[in-house]
């Protein structure tokens, strides 16, 4: 058999095993897809009206906010369901069966390519399952085209990709699991400190680099404005720029962790 049918077929099996796994031990999946939703729900209807006091300059109603806060919510539940690709890696080198399958004749890069495929594909679900909820407490997006509709969905899977790769490379380098999750950390607690909840320049002076300059606020700025009509000037180069930046890193970062000879 060829390469490529060899990697993909290899690749296909690595998926449903991740899958398979998923399904049968979904309470890091839920654990992980509850922490964005529990921050909708509370700063919509708890801290809402005091987060969007700086909103449009005088201040939104809840439906502007949810409108508002919606889009970054979402790309932190990317961030959030990738940490579980971080840990899944983790286990797997730590139990020794990665170690097993560089002993099997499969293609090499199946294994890895399976996690990542696994992960963008719950991604996307979890995105969904937030969105829905979204929408049932008042989000409306009656602005966008079919065009951004697509452009949007494509921009969620494009960085779904950029955080998986990354979250792989942070599990191959951990000792174990609970190291993996802590290592991957950053993904949930950079959407915190961007764009995600109040605009940029209702941020202290000295804090709005911090919070511009990293990958979440042009995406997050990016699907807001897909979805609410809004201007997405430079935003939508960054997003891309970042999203492919981080795949490309990620990947040979992933890569080179895997090849790398076990001690």
């Amino acid at each position: 058999m060829s390469s490529l049918p060899l990697a993909v077929r290899d690749s296909s099996t690595m998926l449903r095993r991740n899958l398979l796994h998923a399904r049968r031990y979904p309470s890091l999946t839920l654990n992980l897809l509850l922490t964005p939703v529990m921050l909708l729900l509370l700063f919509v209807y708890i801290f809402g009206d005091v987060m969007s006091a700086g909103i449009g300059g005088g201040g939104a109603d809840r439906s502007e906010y949810i409108a508002y806060v919606v889009p970054g919510i979402l790309m932190m539940t990317i961030g959030g369901t990738t940490i579980g690709s971080a840990v899944s890696v983790a286990s797997d080198m730590n139990e020794g069966i990665i170690a097993r399958f560089r002993t099997m004749a499969i293609h090499r890069g199946s294994v890895l390519i399976g996690h990542v495929a696994g992960c963008v594909l719950q991604c996307v679900l979890s995105v969904v399952l937030v969105g829905a909820i979204a929408v049932a407490i008042g989000f409306r997006s009656t602005d966008a085209t079919v065009v951004e509709w697509i452009a949007a969905f494509g921009l969620l899977v494009l960085f779904s990709l950029a955080l998986t790769w990354i979250a792989v490379g942070m599990g191959l380098i951990s000792p174990n699991a609970e190291a993996a999750g802590n290592n991957a950390l950053p993904l949930i607690f950079l959407p915190l400190i961007s764009t995600t909840f109040v605009p940029l320049d209702s941020m202290p002076g000295w804090f709005q680099p911090i919070a511009e300059y990293q990958p979440f606020t042009p995406c997050i700025e990016t699907l807001r404005g897909l979805l609410l009509g809004t201007g997405i000037g430079n935003d939508g180069w960054l997003a891309i720029g970042w999203c492919v930046g981080l795949t490309v890193l990620g990947y040979f970062w992933s890569k080179a962790s895997f090849n790398r000879d076990p001690q």
